[in-house]
């Protein structure tokens, strides 16, 4: 891999975050599964930043989920 994890994790911050005004196009033009499928990508990869800011990796989308509620969920950094 090319640089280093923080050049990595701030590109999948920034692409949540650009899924995201995907996401409100969806909603303003009434595609209501579009923006919700964006909205979903866009969870998934703010996610995926958190876990490898903290050194988690994963391959799968069941996987980030059970390393989320591992990592953040059950130490109660997130609510449930």
């Amino acid at each position: 891999m090319t640089g280093n994890i923080d050049d990595l994790v701030n590109y999948r911050i920034s692409r949540a975050f650009e899924t995201l005004k995907e996401a409100e196009k969806m909603l303003e033009n009434e595609f209501w599964n579009a923006s919700i499928n964006r909205i979903y990508y866009a969870c998934f990869y703010s996610v995926s930043g958190l876990l490898l800011k903290k050194g988690v990796d994963t391959s799968t989308h069941k996987g980030m989920r059970q390393m989320f509620g591992l990592h953040f969920v059950q130490p109660g950094l997130v609510s449930r």
